[in-house]
Order: structure tokens, then sequence, then C-alpha cells
């Protein structure tokens, strides 16, 4: 049987307001029932049904025992999809016997290879759950786990929400847990209860380390469709865009905030890149609003740079002008402010509201247009296709952006920059279709080019940011004189950047496109 269930992470506070919610908003069927769960997780020492992404299981439920063979688990945007297959299991003892699907059982046979099954970790959760109705016809089953993951004598506090679908569309569940929690405070489950038993068995902890997350290379097989493809790509800006929330929100890392405007550029880009196949309303509106929160966070990104980066610097290379570390003060302070500010947006309901929409829209095929009767043969095209023509057409753009450029403004030298990241997107969206010998040398001399015009972006911040009336500290003559200094320098160093930029841009563009 194969079950499909959205999974949330909340804590204590959250929790107790679920059912209060359910019953205010009258999802609620019936009355809700109470249980006490313990579940032991089976494995050989070396850990060879995990390894195979199987887990099997003890189950107590009241004075019933039920073993319990989980496959195929696949978690994504808090959203699970995995099979499973129960049996009872008299006296709580397991038999691989009395697994019904029997391909199941002949792998696990195979696996374990007569290695002795033992105890790696259990859970001992009090479950309340009740069904839940959509007036569209779906039906779920919501059930809230407060309880302990237990390995050895290390042990963990686990609150997670699960909603269940039992009848109708999968897009239900996000919109149960919209209503459920609509104000902020939710996080994706990242791992089932068995995972987070290895994890404490092995690690000492539950969830995996909290750090800012870099952007992946999807690993794309040129025999997906468009659609598979996109999916994928998707499925890592979200990962990369709902962590990297969650360590802007509780480290004061710089690279949190850093990593989280490249996860939602990344996302923008994807959206462009595939637009011939995703093209739809939700689609528009979730870029319009990744658009806005990307603005948000790239303000404390801004604030980072110049304090950390430009202005220690220059105070470090300049240490008989005091002004420059008072202002690289200044900056600080402003970012802490500003870092606070942006804690209190990322946990609030519009910003979830956009993580649950996206995982829903990547999840769930949000992207389906039914009035659009031509989509369903782009969406099954060839990736390889889709790819060439994606390429071909950023590599246009720009090369059109690069005419002339002797004779570019500042602002054109900016339209130019922005092209070659859109670019570099697309590369690091498709490298993965094409021989290693051939993208590498292209995407070098994009990398090194795209280093050039950092000084370039340095420049215009530090004009954007610090020239007007309402700058702090902009009454005190020391620090008047370290802005002038800084504005004039990133200046200097853009104008010497753009030099070597020339000679960088003729070497991409004497570089063979790798996908032509």
């Amino acid at each position: 049987m194969s079950e499909i269930e959205l999974k949330l992470l909340l804590d204590k506070k959250k929790s107790s307001e679920i059912w209060a919610r359910a019953r205010a908003s009258k999802l609620i069927h019936g009355a809700s029932v109470t249980r006490t769960l313990r579940s032991i997780y089976l494995d050989t020492p070396e850990h060879v049904l995990r390894r195979a992404g199987i887990a099997l299981r003890l189950r107590r439920d009241g004075r019933r025992w039920i073993q319990g063979v989980k496959t195929g688990a696949s978690l994504h945007g808090g959203l699970s999809q995995v099979g499973e297959i129960e049996n009872p299991a008299p006296g709580g003892r397991v038999c691989l016997d009395a697994i019904s699907d029997s391909s199941v059982r002949d792998e696990i046979v195979s696996l374990i290879n007569g290695a002795p099954l033992q105890p790696i970790c259990e859970t001992v959760i009090k479950r309340r759950t009740g069904e839940l109705a959509l007036s569209d016809g779906t039906r779920a089953e919501l059930a809230l786990d407060v309880g302990e993951v237990w390995a050895g004598e290390r042990s963990a506090e686990l609150s997670e929400l699960e909603i269940e679908l039992i009848e109708g569309n999968a897009s239900g569940l996000f919109d149960i847990a919209h209503i459920l929690v609509p104000d902020g405070g939710l996080r994706f489950s990242r791992l089932s209860k068995a995972a987070r038993g290895y994890l404490l068995a092995q690690e000492g902890r539950i969830d995996p380390l909290l750090a800012p997350r870099n952007a992946q290379n999807p690993a794309l097989d040129p025999a997906q469709t468009a659609e598979q493809a996109a999916r994928d790509v998707l499925r890592e800006c979200l990962d990369q865009i709902a962590t990297n929330v969650l360590v802007v929100r509780q480290l004061d890392d710089t690279e949190g905030p850093h990593q989280l405007r490249v996860g939602l550029r990344r996302l923008r880009s994807a959206f462009s890149v595939y637009a011939p196949v995703l093209r739809s309303p939700e689609m528009k509106r979730l870029d319009v609003e990744a658009r806005w929160l990307g603005q948000e966070v790239g303000r404390l990104r801004d604030l980072d740079v110049v304090a950390n980066d430009m202005a220690r610097r220059e105070a470090e290379t300049h240490p008989d002008e005091p002004g420059l570390s008072a202002f690289a003060d200044v900056v600080s302070r402003q970012a802490k402010d500003r870092r606070e500010q942006l804690r209190k947006l990322l946990a609030g309901a519009r910003v979830q509201a956009f993580l649950i929409d996206l995982a829903r829209f990547v999840e769930t095929r949000g992207w389906l247009v039914p009035q659009d009767f031509g989509q369903t043969e782009r969406l099954a095209a060839p990736i390889a296709t889709l790819a060439r023509q994606s390429l071909n057409k950023r590599w246009k753009k720009a090369a059109k952006r690069a005419e002339g450029l002797e004779a570019l403004t500042v602002e054109q030298r900016h339209e130019l920059r922005k092209e070659l990241k859109k670019l570099r997107y697309a590369v690091e969206f498709f490298c993965s279709l094409f021989p290693t010998r051939r993208v590498d040398p292209f995407l070098k001399r994009l990398k090194k080019l795209q280093t050039l015009f950092g000084d370039l972006n340095d420049a215009a911040t530090m004009r954007a940011m610090f020239t007007g009336s309402d700058v702090s500290g902009a009454d005190d003559p020391s620090i008047q004189r370290a802005i002038g200094w800084m504005i004039g320098a990133t200046q200097a160093r853009a104008e010497l950047g753009w030099t070597g930029a020339k000679a960088a841009w003729k070497d991409l563009e004497q570089t063979r496109p790798f996908w032509k």
C-alpha cells in the first residue's frame, strides 16, 4: 500500500493549538482518538536495511503488535510518499515470512543473509488522530505525534504533525497545512522517524546539523522529460531556500542570508528557464513572492558584505584611517538590527505561505493549466532539447548585452552582469546532461568573468546604500570621510576590474559553447 502524507515539525506551543484550530475551521469530523505507540526499528549490525532504503518496524498499539515494512521512501518539501506493508506480529516477534509482498520479502531475506536482527532505535509517541475533510472532497487523517526517540541511553523529544491523504488530491494536504498553522512557525520534516532514530544512534541528535546550505547541481538524466527535470531542479531550489530560512532564523552566520538570496535567485532563474513548459498563473505568483523575499533578504546581505568584507578590509589595509573602522561598526549595528527584523519576517505568515505553496507547486504538479491543451506535449519533450534551447537563448542575450563592450555605460555593465548570472544558473541546471570535459572550460571562464564583475556590484552597492541624507552616522565627520573613502575605493576597484573583464569576456566568447 502506498502512503502519502505531509510531515511538518512544530514547537510545543503550536502543537497545542492544532486541534482547536481544526475544530474552529470545521475541518474535523467525529471525535479524535489518542493512543500511545511504541515502535521498535530493527536492522543488522551493519544496517543493511537502512542502506537499501528499507525500514523494518515492530509497533505496539494498545495490546496489539504490528510488523511494518516501509520501502521506496521519498520525502521532498515535507511530502512523504512511501510503500508500506503491515501484518500482525503476535508476541512482538519479527516474522519475515509474514510479509505479504513476495518481492519485498525476498529482498529483505537476501539483504539480511542470515545476519541477526537487533533493535537500533525506538519511538514512544502519544498520537492524537482525527479525520479531516475539505469541501472539494479531499479526506485526510490528522495525526499529532508528541513523544521521544530513543537509541540506547540517548533520547530526544519530537513533535511532528502528519496529514495523511485518505481520498482526493495531495494538493489538499497543503490546504490543510495553511488552515491549521496560518501564522508561521512550522517547518518541513526532512527525515522519517526511522531516519531520526538511526541518526540519534550514530550522532546523538535527531536532526541534521543546521548550517548554511549551498546550491547543488541536480544530476539530470538525458532520458528525463522536461517536466521531470524541472521537478528535480525546483526541489533543489526549495531545499536550499527552506534550509536557509531556518539558518537565518536561528544562526548568526552571515553565509545564511547569502545562500538564501542565492536560492531565491536560482528559483527565479529556474522559473525563467522552464517557462516554456511550466508557465502558469501560479508560477508567476510564486515568482513575485520570491522577488519580494529576495529583496528583503538582500538588504541584510548587502549590509553584511559592506561591514564584514568591504569596510573591514579597507580598515585593515589602512589602519591610519580610524573612520573606516568606525564606519564598519556603524554598518555592523545596522546589520544586527536588520537581522532581527528579517527573522521576524521569516517566521511569519507570508514567508510560511510562500514555502507551503512552493512545495505544493513542486510536488503536486502545480504548473498544470487545464485550458492549455498543448502543455502535455511540452511537458513530455526530452530535457536535452529544452536544455539546448534555453542555453542558446541565455547565451544570445548575454552576447547582445556585451555588444560595444568598450563603450558600455555603468548601467549597461550591470545589465550584462545580471545576464551573465542568469547564464551561469542555466549552465549549472543543465551541466550534468553534457560531458564534463566540454562544460568545464566554459564554466571556468564564466565564473572568472563573474568574479571580476563582483567589484562592479560592490561599487554600485556602496553608492546605493550610502549616498543620501538618511545615512546612519552621517553627522560624524569621520564617518562622512569613511563613506567617501569607501565609495571612491570601490569605484576605483570596479574600474580596474572592468579592464580585466573585457579580456575575460573575449576569452569566454572564444570558448566553444558546450551545448552545440
